[in-house]
C-alpha cells in the first residue's frame, strides 16, 4: 500500500511522516489553500526528505509554466495536478522529467468516457472528494465495482478509523491524506500521521 502523507508545512511533519514509513510528502502550491507553502519553505522541506520517498508538489488550475517552474525552484520530483489541466499539461511536466499525478473528483472520474481518460495515458490516477482538502468522507459506493484497472489512488476525507474500510471496499493501492490527520486546519498532528499509516498498511 503506497501511502502519502500530503500538506506537510514544518520540519516535524516532514520528519514524522518519513518516520511512520510514508512514500511520499506532498507539498501544497494551490493559491488559497490552508495548508500552501512557499517554494522557499518546500524547498527546505523537500532536503530533509531521504532518497526513496517520493516529494509531490500539488497545483490546482495553475499554467503549466508556472507550475513548471515551481516544480524546479522547490525540487519535487512528481507534481499532482487537481485541477482541470488538460492532458497536454500532464506531458509537459514528463517532458520536463516529473512524474505526474492526475488528480480528479471521483465522480467526475466516473462520468468519463474511455477517450477522456485514455487522454492522460499511464499517468498515475487519483480519486477524491468532490471538494479537496475538506475533509469530508465522500459517497464512495459508485466506485464499488466501478473501480479503475490497475494501480489507482484514493484520497478525501480518510482518517486513521476509516482508511482500512474503505481500502478493503474500494481495493486502491494507495492511499492520500491531508485533513484526516490534522488536530487542526492546516495543522498536522504526528500521533494521527502515524496512527495513519499503520491503519492502511494492516488492510
Amino acid at each position: 500500500m503506497w501511502v502519502k502523507i500530503c500538506g506537510l508545512a514544518t520540519d516535524v511533519d516532514v520528519d514524522t511522516a518519513v518516520e511512520a514509513g510514508a512514500d511520499a510528502i506532498g507539498f501544497v502550491f494551490a493559491p488559497g489553500s490552508p495548508r500552501e507553502v512557499s517554494v522557499d519553505t518546500a524547498r527546505r522541506l523537500a532536503e530533509r526528505v531521504p532518497e526513496g520517498v517520493e516529494t509531490v508538489g500539488v497545483f490546482r488550475g495553475q499554467p503549466i509554466g508556472t507550475v513548471l517552474a515551481v516544480a524546479r525552484a522547490s525540487g519535487v520530483g512528481t507534481i499532482q495536478l487537481h485541477g482541470d489541466e488538460p492532458p497536454a499539461d500532464a506531458e509537459a511536466a514528463r517532458a520536463a522529467g516529473l512524474r505526474v499525478i492526475r488528480a480528479l473528483a471521483a465522480d467526475t472520474w466516473l462520468s468519463e468516457d474511455e477517450e477522456a481518460r485514455g487522454a492522460f495515458g499511464d499517468h498515475r490516477l487519483l480519486l477524491d472528494a468532490p471538494d479537496p482538502g475538506a475533509g469530508a468522507t465522500f459517497d464512495a459506493t459508485g466506485l464499488v465495482g466501478a473501480a479503475p484497472a490497475g494501480d489507482w489512488i484514493l484520497a478525501g476525507g480518510l482518517r486513521p478509523d476509516n482508511v482500512a474500510r474503505l481500502v478493503a471496499a474500494l481495493g486502491p493501492t494507495g492511499v492520500d491524506v491531508s485533513s484526516g490527520v490534522e488536530e487542526s486546519r492546516g495543522r498536522k498532528s504526528p500521533a494521527l500521521i502515524r496512527e495513519f499509516v499503520a491503519a492502511a498498511r494492516a488492510v
